[in-house]
């Protein structure tokens, strides 16, 4: 009457185990992260942010000179192997006040960031423009 149910795993636990595959980091990912973590000293933290579908950014944060850095995998498994594989490397649960305060960009990070804007001296016209200027004056508004 209950046989089989003998075979099943113990606990919940186990059986997410058996099912859950063996994530391995990306050799290029682990090589650029240990080569940061390197340059900055020796530790460095990590904040995990997932993007949509381009996967999970792992944004870099130095130790010794608040130097920024990041690299994007493909799901957040694979960002907490990075973690676990990089000696030095410790994951940041958010960017709180005191993560913030040691962040040092370097000189022309915000232009780099900005894109085709940062070197823009024209920009179009704005579409809005009929509703922020309108030429039709309400004579109810005198």
């Amino acid at each position: 009457m209950l046989t089989g149910m003998t075979d099943a795993p113990s606990t919940d636990t186990e059986a997410l185990q058996q099912n859950t595959p063996t994530v391995t980091a990306p050799k290029e990912v682990l090589a650029a992260v240990r080569g940061f973590v390197a340059r900055e000293g020796g530790s460095a933290k990590a904040v995990l942010q997932p993007i949509g579908a381009a996967g999970v950014r792992v944004t870099l944060v130095g130790e010794s000179g608040g130097v920024l850095g990041d690299r994007v995998v493909n799901d957040l498994a694979t960002a907490k192997a990075v973690i676990d594989v990089v000696d030095g490397l410790e994951e940041a649960p958010e960017w709180d006040r005191e993560l913030i305060s040691t962040v040092t960009p370097q000189k022309g990070h915000y232009a780099k960031m900005a894109g085709w804007v940062a070197n823009q001296k024209r920009f179009p016209k704005a579409r809005n423009t009929k509703i922020v200027n309108p030429t039709y004056r309400d004579p109810g508004l005198g």
